[in-house]
């Protein structure tokens, strides 16, 4: 599995992104890379921005894993694993001083499993209306040890992510992360605006933006 470089959305060009931090946009399943990339305008200026196309074509977008065979909110570990290895190899190409990642729903549950891959890589990690992949990972004990900076943010009225998932991340994060846990009455399976000031506030505590 490989990502498609040529859809990324950047928000700089070439000659401007080296040594200087990353922030990843990761969307959610079905959708594509110029859905989170609306959000650029208020995020972080100091960060350049890419806004990563998921592999899989499915249900009219792009998809990280397909839902064939990984039912919603309890995917299979291993084409979680796929999805994550291919932003790493992607990572590896890139120069950069540090990188953070924003992922919403499927890409959310992909930001999570790439700590778990690489417990010290990342600066700050956002996953928004998403969860954590069910099962142990090799990496669950150094990233129990390391606890990078996490937010995770969802809606009382999601009705897309399935309660055990929700669930599982709730147990499964405070173990695992510096977690910053924010709830949202009456959103759904969405980013709100006063979601977005609040991740944009996380990103500058922790010298992501």
């Amino acid at each position: 599995m490989q990502l498609d470089t040529s859809a990324i959305l950047w928000s700089a060009p070439e000659r401007e992104r080296a040594d200087r931090p990353l922030l990843v946009l990761l969307h959610g399943y079905g959708s594509h890379e110029g859905d989170l990339f609306g959000m650029a305008p208020g995020l972080p200026l100091g960060p350049v921005i890419a806004s990563v196309r998921a592999p899989i074509a499915e249900n009219g977008g792009w998809a990280w894993w397909s839902r064939a065979d990984s039912p919603s909110g309890n995917p299979s570990a291993e084409r979680v694993d796929e999805a994550a290895d291919a932003v790493l190899e992607w990572l590896d190409s890139l120069e950069y001083t540090s990188v953070s990642l924003i992922g919403f729903s499927q890409g959310a549950a992909l930001a999570l499993q790439l700590l778990r891959h690489a417990p010290d890589r990342f600066t700050a990690t956002v996953a928004i209306a998403g969860f954590v992949a069910s099962g142990e990972h090799p990496g669950d004990a150094e990233l129990a040890r390391v606890k990078p900076p996490v937010f995770w943010g969802r809606g009382t009225d999601d009705r897309v992510i399935p309660a055990d998932a929700v669930e599982r991340t709730a147990a499964w994060l405070p173990d695992h992360a510096d977690a910053t846990i924010r709830i949202y009455e009456d959103l759904g399976h969405a980013i709100s605006t006063p979601e977005l000031i609040d991740l944009v506030a996380f990103l500058r505590e922790h010298s992501a933006g």
